[in-house]
């Protein structure tokens, strides 16, 4: 198996509006249960929000990007310093299993798998709306992933709008038109 925790593991078009990217990180599950599920842990990576582990539980995921990283890089200009998304949890398997449906970007879906002293971590974002959408969403899973890597290692992530900007041009390379 290649080394999933190294940022050249790129999402890949599983299906024509899914994206599925894959990370492998130290375990035990329940610590990276605890990165995807818990307000604290999880804004370190991807994005605040309390949230109920009961389906049909609405939520509220709230982005600081710029928080994520120190230096966070150059904002791109059409993006804010806080973005909001109303939330509903789908499906609720601890601590294997996570889904929600985000308002107006698809459904996403977290799977933690055991691998010895390791968790595979399987993101699966489904009925991305369009290209567009598909080139953001692809960078940004794979720059917040690969910041939950550092996290979950002890060391410190690159800085995220760079690494964003950078990979943002990569998908558009690797994702068909």
């Amino acid at each position: 198996m290649t080394d999933l925790a190294t940022p050249n593991a790129f999402g890949a078009l599983t299906e024509p509006a899914t994206l599925t990217i894959e990370r492998l990180l130290p375990g035990p599950i329940e610590r990276v249960w605890a990165y995807l599920t818990e307000s604290e842990l999880r804004r370190k990576w991807l994005a605040a929000g309390p949230m109920e582990m009961k389906v049909g539980a609405p939520f509220e995921f709230v982005w600081r990007n710029d928080e994520l990283t120190d230096p966070p890089g150059q904002r791109p200009p059409d993006f804010g310093d806080e973005h909001r998304m109303q939330s509903r949890i789908t499906e609720v398997d601890p601590p294997r299993k996570l889904a929600f449906a985000w308002q107006g970007s698809g459904d996403v879906s977290f799977e933690l798998e055991p691998r010895g002293d390791h968790v595979l971590l399987t993101v699966i974002h489904r009925r991305l709306p369009d290209r567009a959408t598909l080139l953001k969403v692809g960078a940004g899973w794979h720059m917040h992933l690969d910041i939950l890597v550092a996290r979950a290692t002890g060391r410190n992530p690159a800085p995220f709008w760079e690494g964003w900007s950078r990979l943002q041009k990569e998908y558009d390379k690797r994702m068909p038109a």
